[in-house]
């Protein structure tokens, strides 16, 4: 059991990266300026950081009325929701 607290601290941690990536992001924007790639915001959602990814994208009114961006990262949330139960299922021993 001591793999999910590490498992738990690697979430927090993506999710942060995640949600900072999006305010960075956010703040380019309005300055005119370079911006972070889709690519590495969707692949932060995928590496597990899809729920800080949301937060930021309503909290900021940041990708949100891009279509394409909103469906993948409703998929990323379901990889990551699957993933999770995956490997809890995995050491519960279900």
């Amino acid at each position: 059991m001591d793999y999910i607290k590490y498992i738990l601290m690697y979430l927090i941690f993506i999710n942060v990266i995640s949600f900072v990536l999006f305010y960075i992001d956010k703040w380019k924007a309005k300055k005119d300026r370079w911006r972070i790639k889709e690519r590495t915001l969707h692949l932060t959602q995928f590496f597990g950081g899809s729920f800080g990814s949301i937060v930021a994208m309503f909290l900021f009114h940041h990708k949100t009325k891009k279509l394409k961006f909103v469906i993948i990262t409703g998929v990323a949330l379901i990889f990551n929701i699957f993933i999770i139960y995956q490997i809890c299922s995995i050491g519960s021993g279900v």
